[in-house]
């Protein structure tokens, strides 16, 4: 790949991250008071980190049963108001453990 071709496809990327940014201020002027929208707006954070993450944990450790269990563990803790410290050790721990006793 040469420079020109580089700099064009940095060009490219830098523009379209710029406009997915800067659409949503130039196109809504005033403050939001539709509820659907609103709801919809504070789950996409959370929607993408979970689409992100899922497929990163099975592929994460050797077993897919492991990381299942893993996985498991993280959401009772998550569910029990756990804090992410905690989540994270007790799945982690349960990834080595489970690992640890599997025949693999």
């Amino acid at each position: 790949m040469d420079n020109l071709q580089f700099f064009l496809y940095l060009l490219l990327l830098a523009g379209s991250t710029y406009l997915i940014r800067v659409i949503p201020f130039v196109a809504i002027k005033d403050k939001l008071h539709n509820r659907f929208i609103l709801s919809f707006l504070y789950y996409i954070p959370y929607a993408v980190l979970t689409v992100m993450t899922i497929p990163a944990i099975f592929y994460a450790t050797k077993s897919p049963l492991s990381a299942l269990a893993g996985l498991i563990v993280a959401i009772v803790f998550a569910l029990r108001k756990k804090s992410l410290t905690v989540v994270a050790v007790a799945a982690c721990a349960t990834v080595f453990v489970t690992e640890c006793f599997l025949p693999i």
